[in-house]
């Protein structure tokens, strides 16, 4: 048995928890992680004043798929109620606020998800997969109306999010609020979007949180007096032996759907065109057979891009993980993004092949209660925009470098320039 070890007498000066680590190219951190998978144990990483972090502790980095895994099959040991998208202890009430069941366990996470799932019916689900279809139209419309532009601004963003407030019964005159404020919320360390001063800082994501609150619970009041065939209504309504989500499980969870729901999405598909461009032969493999290889290619897309880089646990009481000790109140980030080029699970992981087979990323969670609830409707989303893009406008590509998102969280692209014939 072994434990975990200190970062600065073994990880050749790699820092997971400063600025400086996530401004590297991608290239360079790759090579910083595969050095950590090289190691025996996970490494701890003390938290310095930064915008991704504060002090606080510290966490444990677990950067090999085996201990991602792992980790994922045992929440009552790797608890998320105390947070799982900081390093450091925020009150409850701002992880639920802002994270609504991904930051609790069971029972209280087994009561939310079995409501909220019931929300999602059959006849629910056939009516998103219609509206993706119809918005994806949509949208490459009006892409070529427009012509060469930002692909972010023009594509990856505005799918999921329109999908999301269709579902919910949102209006058009609301896109922009929804948008801002979800950008707010997920925007890391980036100066773009955020103040560089953390109080300021807080108060614009806590004023985020507030404007898409006040959003969802104005609208389920509406839905009281007159029902819809939207999300809202039936999630409002949904029952299950008596129990119905509170006003405040309704606010929490549309802020955890309209967040995550459009990051995850906007990211993979953001990064799908610059991949696509960057890898000729595999756009020609999928073009020539677009049905056969488009779930694969999926999984592939977000197997190499890794939407959420980390989520974090709480260790609930002393546990051997993999032959590591570890103390109860250790905090974790489970490495999504570094699981998923596990050279001992993947072959040549740094290869981009929608032919990847088999291909047991962790680009939606590891398994467990936490999987992506939305996972079907993301697969569902890039199938059908991709097919919408490669079928109408097959010259896309892009046109210039992405400007990335200043994150450890999301692997985010702000702005990508496209162009096409």
């Amino acid at each position: 048995m072994t434990t975990p070890g200190s970062s600065a007498a073994t990880t050749g000066g790699i820092d997971l928890s400063v600025n400086e680590f996530w401004e590297l190219s991608l290239a360079d951190r790759h090579i910083g992680f595969a050095k950590l998978r090289e190691l025996d144990a996970p490494q701890f990483f003390p938290d310095p004043e930064t915008p991704f972090t504060a002090p606080g502790g510290g966490y444990y980095a677990f950067v090999k798929h085996a201990d991602v895994v792992e980790a994922s099959r045992h929440p009552d040991i790797f608890s998320s109620a105390r947070g799982s998208t900081s390093l450091v202890d925020l009150p409850v009430e701002f992880n639920e606020y802002f994270g609504s069941m991904i930051n609790m366990d069971d029972p209280r996470h087994a009561r939310l998800r079995r409501i909220v799932s019931r929300a999602f019916t059959p006849k629910m689900i056939k009516k998103f997969e219609d509206d993706v279809q119809r918005a994806a139209a949509d949208i490459v419309n009006g892409l070529l109306a427009t012509g060469p532009c930002d692909f972010v601004q023009q594509v990856s963003a505005r799918l999921p999010l329109k999908i999301i407030c269709d579902m919910m019964g949102i209006g058009d005159e609301h896109y922009d609020m929804v948008l801002r404020n979800t950008n707010l919320i997920l925007a890391g360390g980036d100066p773009e979007f955020l103040s560089a001063d953390i109080d300021q800082a807080i108060g614009q994501i806590l004023t985020a949180g507030a404007d898409l609150a006040a959003l969802v619970t104005d609208l389920a009041s509406q839905r009281e007096a007159s029902p819809g065939e939207d999300l809202i209504t039936a999630l409002a309504t949904a029952n299950v032996d008596g129990e119905q989500l509170t006003p405040a499980e309704l606010a929490s969870f549309f802020i955890l759907l309209v967040v995550a729901g459009n990051e995850t999405t906007r990211t993979a598909l953001s990064h799908s065109l610059v991949l696509l461009t960057e890898h000729p032969r595999q756009r020609e493999l999928l073009l020539a057979d677009f049905d056969g290889l488009i779930p694969g290619a999926v999984e592939e897309i977000v197997r190499y891009v890794s939407p959420v880089i980390w989520m974090r646990r709480s260790v609930t009481k002393d546990t051997v993980v993999n032959g590591h000790q570890f103390r109860e109140g250790d905090r974790c980030a489970l490495v999504y993004w570094s699981a998923n080029r596990d050279e001992s699970v993947f072959d040549d992981p740094l290869r981009f092949d929608i032919t990847r087979s088999p291909n047991p990323h962790v680009g939606f969670g590891g398994a467990g209660p936490h999987f992506c609830l939305g996972a079907h409707l993301a697969r569902r989303e890039i199938t059908v925009m991709l097919r919408e893009l490669l079928q109408r406008v097959p010259t896309i590509r892009a046109a210039g470098e992405p400007d990335r998102l200043l994150s450890s969280f999301i692997n985010g692209i702000k702005h990508l320039p496209c162009e096409f014939d």
